[in-house]
């Protein structure tokens, strides 16, 4: 019944757009088909700027929210929270929206189509825009990207709050400076098994209103022209019913990049034709062209200005003011107490603690009189925001956070240590800082240093604030003189805490070896330095698990230009990584136990099966666990273990609660050679705990998972 309600409404949606697109003169419509849409008066349209941007806040267009970033979020392995996250990310677009309205204001970032999630894989530690994805798991990416685009878009039974839009279809994640050029090649089994199922769930599940097409070509076709993956995958496989739109200006990578085709009319007929519906950019204006040369029919356009004008009514702004209940929400939300408090709640749960040599934190405020905070990140708001950021109107650095925290109970001595990447600071000669830092060393009880990266070292290629590689890094290691700065403090002989700002992987083996306390703080967005001094002084137990692996040295990675999966992620790694994927830390330790299983032999392939497991805090504090499932199928050529469901649970100290997780069919199925899904019969391996079945989560830990072995 749902479903045919649905399909009514949608019917009735395409209709009135299909009235409005038959008014249109052929000109019309092809303008409506950039993104700068401009207006038509005699039809009462207004003008419409499809850009903006919404990766963890409403991005480029003032004062918002700034939550921490994509691969921040995805650190707490919280559906629920992201789509939390989601919801108030499009509470405050349309507030905004409702206020750039009533000032006229219809410019860029004006919009409510929002071109986020970012659910690429992070399948390689060197990509430069990796922060702004949920990690290299499909399966946790799909689900984090499900609930978010849930929460952006809302749940109202007529009207979209805003227009969200996975990205980058597909088959990409770097190098960004041959982004425009780059073909890559994947088999079919990789294709389905890793770079599309997140994609496949956000347009199944999600019912994302948007897909954007990536710059690259995929198997030699250009992504935002690719019949396979466009017309084939997306609308005839999948049911996609949404728009299609370009990234910005690949269409013209088309024919001066790709050498596809051989003129823009060519490009943009061939863009249309495989299900492009939106330019960002401007060469669809020479559709006009296309048209007189017979490459492209009017009809065929008429199809795309369709999806469009049926995304914008789904967005009520065909409607009445009062007709739209989203029109009422008031700017005053926007950066509110409420707001902020959600931002920091958020910023706890990210974090990552990835060692804790006998129990060095959390830190007793009480027993230390003065603290020593060292490096180039403690006080960077860059490192705090990632990029495809707001502007938020307060940000706490780590440095501000402890001062905050601390007030006047503890004296903190600061020193900047060293550049973020350059060998000296200003003028002076390299490492000018030693003696300051020595001096805050011997003047500290404990010292913390604040090492890692910032967005102008991993970024996207173009972004002016890039340093290194277009945005991506040449390398895993701490940049600058930042690992000598490290060695100098902790040759100073005080206990050392490191806490690391990063989007991605860092190869930090000597700190690993010889710093006790580390921490993985990500950028934590604008509350960001709140949550890291709570979490280092023990208000609350960092409870994140890492959504990447922590390679040892960049010589164990395939070339960035290989998009076979072998030897990447944790999922195909042969070697042993320093961190490995779902590992994380606690203040307290957890036992499970009593692993049971719902089978019904006959059932597993059209209805999966339920796992129970006991979880007991066994230590002093409460705190968060994520419990986690992962399987693996017991026959030679097969994948490690995967990642297969995952919970977030809280548990107060001496308490032990049950836990149930549902295996659905996919859970036990692979992709064969032709990208086709199958369960074979066999053995399957199912382990429960706190991290994946590997030997260095198991030597970091001292524990291993529990397992049950399954027969299909």
């Amino acid at each position: 019944m749902e479903l045919v309600k649905n399909q009514e409404k949608i019917k009735k949606i395409k209709e009135r757009a299909k009235a409005l697109v038959e008014e249109m003169t052929l000109e019309e419509k092809v303008f409506q088909m950039v993104h700068t849409a401009p207006a038509i008066g005699r039809l009462h349209i207004k003008s419409y700027n499809w850009w903006n941007e919404g990766l963890h806040g409403v991005a480029r267009a003032g004062v918002a929210t700034v939550f921490p970033q994509a691969i921040s979020m995805a650190a707490a392995f919280d559906p629920d929270r992201m789509e939390e996250v989601g919801d108030a990310v499009s509470t405050e677009a349309r507030a905004k929206f409702n206020m750039q309205q009533e000032f006229g204001d219809t410019g860029i970032y004006k919009g409510l189509t929002f071109w986020a999630p970012n659910v690429n894989i992070f399948r390689d530690p060197r990509w430069g825009r990796g922060h702004e994805t949920y990690g290299e798991d499909p399966y946790l990416t799909s689900r984090l990207a499900v609930r978010f685009i849930e929460g952006m878009q809302g749940h109202h039974e007529e009207y979209l709050k805003v227009a969200a839009c996975a990205k980058h279809f597909a088959v990409h994640s770097g190098p960004e400076d041959i982004r425009h050029e780059f073909n890559a090649e994947v088999s079919k089994q990789d294709l389905y098994e890793t770079y599309l199922p997140a994609f496949e769930a956000c347009v199944k599940e999600a019912k994302v209103e948007a897909v954007m097409g990536a710059y690259n070509r995929t198997n030699g076709e250009p992504c935002c022209g690719s019949k396979t993956l466009l017309k084939d995958i997306l609308r005839d496989k999948w049911g996609f019913d949404g728009h299609v739109t370009s990234d910005c200006w690949a269409i013209r990578d088309f024919y001066q990049h790709h050498c596809i085709t051989k003129t823009p009319e060519e490009s943009v007929a061939l863009a249309v034709r495989n299900g492009c519906d939106l330019n960002c950019g401007n060469l669809f204006t020479y559709l006009l062209q296309a048209v007189e040369q017979g490459l492209i029919t009017e009809e065929e356009i008429d199809q795309s200005v369709i999806r469009l004008f049926s995304t914008r009514i789904k967005l009520g702004l065909f409607d009445g003011t009062e007709k739209v209940p989203f029109n009422k929400i008031p700017y005053r939300i926007v950066d509110s107490k409420e707001m902020r408090e959600l931002n920091r709640k958020v910023a706890r749960e990210c974090l990552v603690l990835l060692k804790n040599e006998n129990h060095l934190l959390p830190l007793k405020k009480s027993k230390i009189k003065t603290l020593g905070i060292i490096g180039p990140n403690a006080n960077n708001r860059k490192a705090l925001v990632g990029n495809y950021e707001g502007t938020a109107s307060r940000y706490v650095t780590l440095l501000e956070g402890f001062q905050d925290y601390l007030g006047d109970s503890v004296r903190i001595f600061y020193s900047e240590g060293c550049h973020l990447y350059q060998e000296k600071i200003g003028m002076g000669e390299k490492n000018n800082r030693i003696a300051e830092i020595q001096a805050v060393c011997k003047e500290s009880d404990i010292v913390i240093a604040c090492m890692g990266l910032d967005p102008g070292l991993e970024g996207e290629a173009g972004d002016q604030g890039n340093h290194f590689a277009s945005g991506d890094k040449p390398n895993l290691l701490l940049p600058g003189v930042q690992e000598e700065v490290l060695k100098i403090i902790v040759e100073c002989g005080k206990p050392v805490i490191l806490l690391l700002n990063s989007g991605s992987a860092l190869a930090v083996d000597w700190a690993q070896e010889h710093v006790p306390a580390i921490m993985q703080c990500w950028y934590p967005g604008a509350e960001g330095g709140r949550a890291v001094a709570e979490a280092i002084f023990g208000e609350y137990s960092p409870s994140g698990k890492l959504p990447v692996t922590f390679y040892k040295r960049t010589q164990e990675l395939p070339e960035f230009t290989d998009y076979s999966m072998k030897e990447r992620t944790y999922r195909y790694l042969t070697t042993e990584p320093l961190y490995p994927f779902g590992y994380g830390l606690s203040y307290t330790e957890f036992e499970l136990s009593g692993l049971k299983a719902s089978i019904k032999q006959n059932e597993i392939c059209t209805k999966g099966m339920d796992i129970s497991v006991t979880v007991k805090n066994t230590g002093h504090v409460e705190a968060k666990e994520i419990v986690q499932v992962y399987i693996k199928a017991e026959r030679k050529g097969t994948p490690n273990a995967q990642l297969k469901a995952f919970k977030k649970v809280s548990i107060k100290p001496a308490e032990a609660i049950e836990v149930v997780l549902h295996l659905s069919p996919d859970s036990f199925a692979l992709c064969n050679q032709e990208g086709e899904k199958e369960i074979l019969p066999g053995e399957y391996s199912v382990f429960v705990g706190d991290t994946q079945p590997d030997s260095r989560s198991e030597y970091l830990t001292k524990k291993k998972p529990l397992k049950l072995s399954i027969t299909i």
